[in-house]
């Protein structure tokens, strides 16, 4: 029966008509009639068409023509039309689309180790506003050719020694185990970190010994007792294993804060029960907020809990932010408490690889730009900025993305899309449904056969190895030694026709220890002197 049914399935259609359609011509060609040589002709045709559909199949290199074997042509073929046709088939950016075609072309370039070059010059109108630029130096650096790493929890008893660029939060559940296991096996080839989202810790993010941040989010999986809440007895358990070597609290995400998040039931298993500790079939909710703690300073007290269980491992937290204050009165909770995260991850309302309520997805949360200079410059004021580091997520692809993001504020980005897109992903926008056609969001097994992990992890690997080397031509092209050297005063932005603004008027700098010090005339931080460390309400 499932042969059968596999074989009318939408995915096997095409192969299963070339069958019968062999079948019917050859018996017809068989019967000798007026038409027989036209008959074997067709017959032949079809024949020739099974054998490319069993060569799909058998192939490792497209996931999509595993899944869709023959019928998947026709991507390939539009891909391969010139920029005259593929505008009509493809997204554009400006237009509300979900991606820019232009940069999954280079992800799947540099994936593949393939050049991506391209003449003609930029496709972007340069006199339209928005358009950025980075300002390059008459006297360029040389190019560094080594991976430049940043150190994470410097005073903590297990320090990390980070990329400054990494996977971002995808659980396991959202994808599937073959692209859990071709993440954690490219990061494990390019040295890099893997976060594995809150779905916690599966056997193929250990697999391969890549190294692991492990996200808490509210629904606690992974370290919660059977009433839901947060167990700091298996919280322990998993925390001390070698492979995991920072523990990243979720208070919010870019997609959908303040939301929470759901795995609808058809994705839940057995096993992803069993892994979350939640009942299989069911909806896995993960709370909008956290009942582990309230307040800001429990916050930081939960952060000093965790950071003791885990013996000394980096701590911190990952959000969107929203309401300036709430962020203030964690700044002001860090001072009061003398307990600092080791590191917080800030995530653009741009963000967001999973599915979505519209509105949240559109409309709620502060962008990256916006949110990750409010926190730097937030914690540079307080006097805060030189205990933890500052991470970057949202909608961050390439090494412009990545080099902005370091002007704004960050130490260090994490991308999601862009190692999705490394895997195969098509965006077909179907993660929810469990019926990704490449194989990357679907816990359907047949469907994630379609992702090879010994060519897809070399491609994960090869996408951050070949960013960084653009991003190293970048900042040597800036007059600059580190990415890390990047500030607001290296990048420009059209704001008109006729006006251009440098980052350092549109984004203005506070000194260090202002807030403290008070009289600061800046209106982002205008609520310093009403938010306390006990509450984030406003008093």
């Amino acid at each position: 029966m499932n042969i059968v049914r596999n074989a009318f399935s939408p995915r096997f259609i095409t192969l299963t008509v070339c069958v019968i359609g062999a079948i019917v011509f050859a018996a017809l060609a068989a019967a000798h009639g007026p038409f027989a040589g036209f008959f074997a002709f067709l017959a032949l045709i079809f024949a020739m068409l099974i054998v490319l559909g069993l060569h799909d199949l058998t192939q490792t290199r497209h996931s999509v023509l595993r899944n869709y074997p023959i019928a998947a042509h026709m991507r390939f073929i539009l891909e391969d039309m010139r920029p005259e046709i593929r505008q009509y088939f493809f997204e554009d950016e400006k237009h509300g689309a979900p991606f820019s075609r232009d940069k999954r072309a280079v992800v799947y370039q540099r994936a593949k180790s393939q050049l991506d070059m391209r003449p003609f010059g930029t496709e972007y109108d340069v006199y339209d506003e928005g358009y950025e630029w980075l300002r390059h130096s008459i006297a360029p650096k040389p190019v560094s050719h080594e991976q430049p790493r940043i150190t994470i929890g410097a005073a903590a008893a297990q320090p990390f020694s980070s990329s400054i660029l990494n996977i971002s939060a995808m659980s396991f559940g959202a994808l599937s185990n073959n692209a859990i296991r071709a993440l954690n096996a490219g990061a494990k080839i390019g040295g890099f970190a893997h976060d594995t989202g809150e779905g916690g810790v599966s056997p193929y993010h250990l697999e391969a010994g890549g190294d692991l941040i492990w996200e808490i989010g509210s629904g606690y999986f992974g370290a919660r007792d059977e009433n839901g809440n947060f167990s700091p007895g298996r919280f322990a358990e998993t925390a001390r294993a070698p492979q995991i070597k920072m523990i990243e609290i979720k208070l919010s995400q870019g997609a959908k804060p303040g939301h929470g998040g759901v795995l609808p039931g058809a994705k839940v298993t057995e096993e992803i029960a069993r892994i979350r500790g939640v009942a299989p079939g069911r909806d896995c909710i993960s709370p909008a907020r956290h009942t582990a703690f309230s307040t800001p300073v429990g916050l930081m007290q939960f952060i000093a809990q965790l950071r003791e269980l885990s013996g000394g491992k980096p701590v911190g937290f990952k959000l969107c932010i929203g309401h300036d204050w709430e962020f203030l009165a964690m700044c002001k909770a860090m001072i009061e408490t003398g307990v600092a995260p080791d590191f917080i991850v800030v995530d653009g309302k741009e963000g967001g690889t999973g599915a979505a309520p519209l509105e949240f997805m559109d409309h709620l949360g502060m962008p990256l730009r916006e949110g990750l200079n409010f926190a730097h410059n937030a914690l540079v004021g307080a006097g805060l900025r030189d205990k933890l580091k500052l991470g970057a997520s949202g909608k961050i692809v390439t090494a412009f993305d990545i080099a902005r993001a370091m002007a704004l504020g960050a130490d260090w980005c994490n991308s999601a899309r862009g190692f999705m897109f490394a895997l195969g992903c098509i965006q077909s926008q179907s993660c929810h449904t469990g019926a990704c056609p490449t194989g990357v969001a679907t816990q359907d097994l047949a469907r994630a056969r379609a992702l090879v992990v010994e060519d897809k992890k070399t491609r994960v690997a090869n996408f951050h190895k070949h960013t960084l080397e653009t991003l190293a031509e970048l900042t040597a092209a800036a007059g600059l030694d580190h990415p890390n050297d990047f500030t607001v005063a290296h990048f420009s932005r059209r704001i008109s026709m006729r006006e251009v603004a440098s980052f350092a008027e549109l984004y203005p700098a506070l000194e260090n220890r202002a807030l403290l010090r008070g009289a600061v005339a800046d209106k982002r931080f205008a609520n310093w002197s009403r938010v306390r460390p006990d509450r984030f309400a406003l008093a």
